[in-house]
This record gives C-alpha cells, sequence and structure tokens, in this order.
C-alpha cells in the first residue's frame, strides 16, 4: 500500500524539495503541501494522508498547537516533526503530544524515506544518540506534572523491564540480546505496555518512563 504524505511547512522551498525527495520513492506519494498549521488541519482533514510532515516554527498556527488538534482525531496520522538539530523545547512538547518523533530538515532521501516509512509502520523515529538528547533536555526542563506512577503497577515485572529498556534507547533487537529472548517476545511485551498505559508508541512510551521516574537520567 502507498504511504500518502502531507508536508506542512512554512518555507517554499522545504515543500518542494520534500515533496521531489518523496516522490520518486516506490511506495511513498505526497498528496498535500500546507504552509503553516492552521492551513495544515484544514488539508489533513480532506486528504486524510497515513504520515505529516510537520515544521514547528510557523505564522498563523505554530506545528506544536496543529500537532494537538490532529491528534485529537478519531483516526489521527502520524506526526513527524521537521527541525534542525538546534532541538528546542517545542520539539519536546511535541513528542508529549503525542508526536511519533523528529526529522532534520538536512535529511537525505534515504533518510527521509526511511523515516516516513517507520512512522507509518508505527513505530517512532527515535535513535539512541536522539533518545540521550531528549532524556537530559526533559531533565533540564522539568515539564508539566508527571502522570501517575500507580499505571505501572499494572505492568508484570518483564512488561516493566523491557519499558525500562526501551527508555533507556534500545532497539527490540538490542532488548531481545539483552534478555536473551525472540525479538518477536519483545515486540509482544512492548505491545502489552503500550495498550496498559494507554500509550501511542514508542516515543510516548518513553516520556512516560522518565516523567513517572521508572528511569531516570543518568541510569
Amino acid at each position: 500500500m502507498t504511504i500518502r504524505v502531507v508536508i506542512v511547512d512554512d518555507q517554499g522551498m522545504v515543500r518542494s524539495g520534500f515533496k521531489v525527495l518523496l516522490d520518486v520513492q516506490p511506495g511513498i506519494e505526497v498528496v498535500g503541501e500546507a504552509p503553516d498549521g492552521a492551513a495544515g488541519i484544514e488539508v489533513v482533514a480532506e486528504l486524510r494522508p497515513d504520515v505529516v510532515l510537520m515544521d514547528v516554527r510557523m505564522p498563523v498556527m505554530d506545528g506544536l498547537e496543529a500537532t494537538r488538534i490532529l491528534l485529537t482525531a478519531e483516526d489521527p496520522p502520524k506526526i513527524l516533526i521537521l527541525t534542525t538539530f538546534d532541538l528546542d523545547d517545542y520539539v519536546y512538547q511535541a513528542l508529549r503530544a503525542g508526536a511519533s518523533g523528529f526529522l532534520l530538515k538536512d535529511a537525505s532521501a534515504a533518510e527521509l524515506a526511511n523515516a516516513v516509512r517507520v512512522v507509518a509502520a508505527g513505530d517512532a523515529l527515535l535513535s539512541p544518540s536522539v533518545t540521550k538528547r531528549l532524556i537530559a533536555e526533559f531533565s533540564r526542563l522539568g515539564g508539566r506534572p508527571a502522570p501517575s506512577a500507580k499505571r505501572i503497577e499494572d505492568l508484570t515485572e518483564r512488561e516493566t523491564e523491557v519499558l525500562s529498556l526501551v527508555a533507556r534507547g534500545l532497539s527490540n533487537t538490542e532488548i531481545a540480546g539483552e534478555l536473551v529472548v525472540a525479538e518477536q517476545t519483545i515486540k509482544t511485551h512492548f505491545g502489552r505496555v503500550l495498550m496498559k498505559l494507554g500509550l501511542r508508541d514508542r516515543a510516548q512510551a518513553i516520556v512516560f518512563a522518565y516523567e513517572t521516574g521508572l528511569v531516570r537520567p543518568g541510569d
């Protein structure tokens, strides 16, 4: 199936460049564009794409507010935040709001296509190096009141262990090696973690683990 993409960015050259790069990728099609968050919401409502590439700082409505609104829909798209490597507070707030990760604006064609496919498949685009930066920034910024740690009590010991390793930036393959089990077993455990905690994906799971104190910076 073709992954349908909408690009929301106030820079026309960015939109055009990403469209050119994505439209030549097999199984990916850019179906719409928008110059700001408000227009992006309208385009997404009309076209119902699978993935939205969302800039952070835009006129009229920024990407953070647009992300929050889009993710309240009954069947929301996956949101991939566009940013520079100068990660700012808006990016972390967007992840808290449920975005599936972020992509550097200078990404190569291969990185861009991979990012779209990863989030379309329901995973989060958070590499171990990116996760470490997120951890440090969440620790520095603090943020909203932490969710109730009591929800963790619903997890089994193994599910809690898997969540902790996910929060430290390990992939499913790496966790499987750490726990000496099959990778499919890890996928099953993590799926149950998301279901029990009411979380959308890996990005939200990492945020939850640090905000509840299950894992702390420096662990």
